[in-house]
């Protein structure tokens, strides 16, 4: 298990992230979301990975290169807090496809996805919680 306070610990140390570490680990990303960074990631919950139907799921758990690339989606170079979000209309992740950000009030939807929970600090990097897996 990752220590400190890094991307990989703090994912590794709650609960509601034990999906995505599962993910994680399965992908080889581990050491990725440990290092040096800095990384946005828009972190799925648990319940936003039960909204993927079972077998697609399970299809992605087992195809390693389609794994990884679905992750990382997930991230964005560099540190985006918040507020630097609210600014962007697109993002472009580490796997080299772009998000969609768009607003409306207080609420931020990357994609098809809500932000829930935002500017979860790391020492390598910020975490946006996000209420559905984001598909590339």
């Amino acid at each position: 298990m990752p220590r400190g306070n890094t991307i990989a610990a703090i994912v590794s140390n709650d609960p509601n992230f034990s999906t995505l570490l599962s993910a994680v680990q399965a992908a080889g990303l581990v050491d990725t979301l440990n290092s040096a960074g800095p990384f946005t990631v828009f972190a799925p919950t648990n319940a936003a990975f039960a909204k993927v139907p079972a077998a697609d799921l399970n299809a992605l758990l087992n195809d390693r290169e389609r794994l990884r690339a679905l992750l990382l989606y997930h991230v964005v170079p560099g540190r985006v807090t918040a507020a630097q979000v609210t600014g962007l209309s697109s993002a472009k992740t580490v796997n080299g496809a772009s998000l969609n950000i768009s607003t409306s009030g207080n609420m931020v939807m990357i994609n098809d996805a809500t932000v829930t929970r935002a500017d979860i600090r790391a020492s390598n990097g910020i975490i946006h919680v996000v209420d559905t897996v984001l598909m590339p």
